[in-house]
This record gives C-alpha cells, structure tokens and sequence, in this order.
C-alpha cells in the first residue's frame, strides 16, 4: 500500500474534513526495487535504488539506495552489495 496523503484530518465537533490534499506528499520509489507483501509506504517517502522492504513493514522515513529495511516503523537491518562499485 503507498499511501500520499492522510485521506482526512479531524473537523470541529465530529466531523471530518476532506480536504486531504493539502498534507499529501509524493513518495519517490528508485529502480529496481522489491516492496514485500501487506507492506505500507507512507507520504513523503523516498526508497533508493534496489531498495528491499521486508513483508509488513511500515516505512515511515527514507531508505537508502542499496538497502533492506523491515519493521513498524521499517529501519535499515541490511545492505545490498552495490555492482557500481565494484
């Protein structure tokens, strides 16, 4: 799921107001990259190149290019050998 926006924002009383483009931010997703199942990417995110998400995890910040990231909230737990560098 990638989601740029928070769909809603809390109205006064009960109510919700939809004017949910006014906090959406672009998520930017680099080359190569292998988003696990049931995973969440949310607004604002950039994955690097040959980016890795474990299943189910929630990327709340950026990855770097060449890495895996899992967990709620995703952080780094890996890297992946850069061929460019070689």
């Amino acid at each position: 799921m990638i989601l740029d926006n928070d769909f809603h924002i809390l109205g006064h009383g009960f109510s919700w107001l939809t004017e949910y483009s006014v906090n959406s931010k672009p998520v930017k997703i680099g080359r190569g990259c292998f988003i696990g199942s049931r995973s969440i990417i949310l607004k604002g995110v950039t994955l690097g190149d040959r980016v890795v998400i474990g299943a189910g995890s929630v990327v709340t910040k950026n990855v770097p290019a060449y890495s895996i990231a899992a967990g709620n909230p995703a952080r780094v737990v890996g890297t992946i050998p850069n061929p460019n560098l070689q």
